[in-house]
């Protein structure tokens, strides 16, 4: 085999306990790693569609198996075009799959590993690998980003102890999923934390997952508006621009906008989405709107309005989310982002980031030569699809 070579490989995440939404429950996730060596280095990209939200992986078929077995024919062919290009010394055009969101993030990420390796070499500068992206001071490890704490929904005792272990870790800012057990039981959980902290000492922000429905949304607004949230993300299903317009104007919590931004690829129709709902931020995860590339013009449109918006995973594992991360810092994002998902999984790989007092810090040198315990991680534990020469 060459040493110059493209590989594609495939890896089944495992949940440490069930993630529940208002949509469903995963156990597993599968995410693949697209690879290229070339003299002894490594660059690595993740992509981790989510199987019931990823517009191109509901495409490939009308099960979730023959979906997965689609979209990675999909991938493959893919990968196999941008180790064409680089072996004829063009450009990979990645931009092109901006349709490809989970695909088009995990090539962005493996771009840049790949060219900024290679400027490294010309310039004779000292090389970190495959673990840094967008050299940064978070990279340097003099700045810490702000996350929030995530709690998965559950029932009422387990997500009370949940809240309780984040609380105890020194997070000041919670993210609840609701909709999914008892609404009342929910209203109980927020006045329980509002009883206690006031919005100055603990952020509360809730997560519906589009749950509620027209009829209902409405009477839910005002009765979590007493619990004084920062704000709630996606109270109804996506793709209705007039209710959530009315939302936005009308309710007593400031409304973010997440699964209504997937598939909405071009930039006009971006301009419009905003232009008419008026949301009051945007909740962005390259893996679903668009990249890095597609989120990049999010904030730009965004900013441009007024709008908030933070950065938040779509459950990858400690590849992508340490790609994110890197990109994330050089937004000058001052909010509690939601990137704290690192620990999700019981199988998911060694990272440059830890958690430290509610913050994510990096340490590059952490996990020791993070090149070859990569490449000795995908030899063990994940499953080769198919490889390319360069």
């Amino acid at each position: 085999m060459s040493a110059r070579r493209g590989e594609l490989y495939r890896f089944e995440l495992k949940f440490k306990e069930p993630a529940m939404t208002s949509r469903g429950t995963y156990h597993t996730h599968t995410v693949w790693y697209p690879v290229l060596h070339w003299d002894g280095k490594l660059a690595i990209g993740e992509c981790a569609p989510l199987p019931d939200l990823s517009v191109d992986f509901l495409l490939q078929g009308l099960t979730e198996d023959s979906r997965l077995r689609g979209y990675e024919a999909l991938l493959r062919a893919h990968m196999q075009q941008l180790c064409v290009a680089l072996r004829q010394g063009r450009n990979p055009d990645v931009d092109s799959l901006r349709p490809y969101s989970a695909i088009r993030f995990s090539f962005e990420c493996l771009m840049q590993s790949y060219t900024r390796q290679q400027q490294e070499s010309v310039a004779g500068s000292s090389d970190a690998g495959a673990a840094l992206l967008f050299p940064s001071a978070f990279t340097q490890g003099s700045l810490d980003l702000p996350i929030n704490g995530l709690i998965w929904m559950g029932s009422f005792e387990v997500m009370a102890q949940r809240i309780a272990e984040k609380l105890a870790e020194g997070y000041r800012c919670i993210k609840l999923k609701i909709g999914a057990i008892d609404f009342a039981h929910e209203l109980q959980l927020l006045e329980q934390l509002r009883s206690r902290f006031s919005p100055e000492q603990l952020e509360l922000r809730v997560d519906a997952n589009g749950a509620f429905s027209a009829d209902d949304v409405e009477d839910k607004l005002k009765a979590l508006s007493a619990f004084q949230l920062h704000s709630i993300e996606q109270p109804v299903k996506d793709e209705q621009y007039k209710l959530m317009a009315k939302l936005c104007a009308e309710s007593p919590i400031a409304i973010g906008l997440d699964e209504e931004l997937i598939g909405v690829i071009g930039r006009q129709q971006k301009i419009k989405l905003l232009d008419t709902i008026k949301p009051q931020y945007l909740i962005l995860k390259p893996s679903l709107h668009g990249g890095l590339g597609g989120c990049a013009e999010w904030i730009e449109l965004a900013k441009e309005r007024g709008i908030g918006y933070w950065v938040t995973s779509a459950l990858e594992s400690n590849i992508g989310l340490n790609a994110i991360t890197q990109w994330c810092a050089l937004q000058n994002v001052t909010m509690p982002q939601g990137l704290g998902t690192g620990l999700l999984y019981t199988n998911n790989v060694l990272s440059p980031l830890s958690i430290q007092h509610a913050k994510l810090h990096c340490d590059l040198s952490a996990v020791g030569n993070y090149d070859d315990y990569v490449r000795k991680f995908l030899a063990s534990e994940a499953t080769l699809v198919d490889s390319w020469d360069l």
